[in-house]
């Protein structure tokens, strides 16, 4: 929450200027492309990550299908995941995120511009419209992203169950499914502290439908996990021999 508190006060002039623009977008989106609000969600990302002091290191985009239409399923660590991915992927991309973890000034605003979905857990009916929602945007071709964590309080670099349900979205809809691994996000957020922080996002070899056609959520979701799970293992590697460089420098 620190790093939080330091980005908006050193960077309150963009950060005023950015919601203004940003609100602009939002009244008047019949004037503005997928592609222009997605970019401009990079460049906020882009400069709060400056500020911050966060380097994201990502992996895999040569891996993600050719064609939009997909969905991601990356592990939950904090408030950073879905920025991160964002850092990382050039294509526009939204989000489906808790509702009630929605409606904080700023996160609102930017989920907005993404017309990302919101999702009412305490409500059975409104998840299944979200989900239908989702799955029919899909096949319309944006890319979104959906953790199928339950939370991720406490989660740091260990994954939690993966809910079968957040997977009915790939198969209503078909798409290919992106596992991703997400490393250290944790320490953004979590960790009171200014120093620099280095995250890792790495997106793996696409599921498509053809692979999981035959398989139920609750079969895809432990594959998705086992996946990611594998992949972290090579994400400690990484940041194990990155620390051992730095400290030989």
């Amino acid at each position: 929450m620190l790093r939080l508190i330091y980005v908006i006060g050193i960077s309150l002039p963009f950060v005023i200027y950015y919601l203004i623009k940003v609100m602009y977008y939002i009244r008047n989106e019949e004037k503005y492309t997928e592609e222009q609000r997605y970019n401009l969600a990079v460049r906020l990302v882009g400069r709060m990550n400056r500020n911050g002091r966060i380097h994201t290191i990502s992996y895999g985009q040569e891996k993600l299908p050719k064609e939009n239409g997909y969905i991601m399923y990356p592990n939950h660590q904090g408030k950073y995941d879905a920025l991160g991915i964002i850092s990382a992927h050039e294509r526009p991309c939204s989000v489906v995120i808790d509702d009630k973890a929605s409606h904080a000034l700023i996160t609102s605003q930017f989920i907005d511009l993404l017309k990302g979905i919101r999702m009412d857990k305490t409500d059975m009916r409104k998840q299944v419209e979200a989900i239908r929602e989702v799955a029919k945007e899909v096949k319309d071709g944006r890319n979104f992203v959906i953790f199928p964590e339950g939370g991720y309080d406490n989660n740091q670099n260990c994954l939690q169950e993966f809910l079968a349900g957040a997977f009915k979205c790939a198969q209503l809809s078909r798409s290919p499914i992106v596992p991703v691994a997400i490393y250290d996000s944790y320490k953004v957020f979590s960790i009171n502290s200014i120093k620099k922080v280095r995250t890792q996002v790495s997106f793996l070899e696409p599921i498509f439908y053809e692979e999981y056609k035959g398989m139920n959520t609750r079969a895809i979701a432990q594959m998705v996990k086992q996946r990611i799970e594998d992949e972290m293992k090579k994400l400690a590697e990484y940041e194990k021999e990155y620390r051992h460089s730095f400290v030989n420098i």
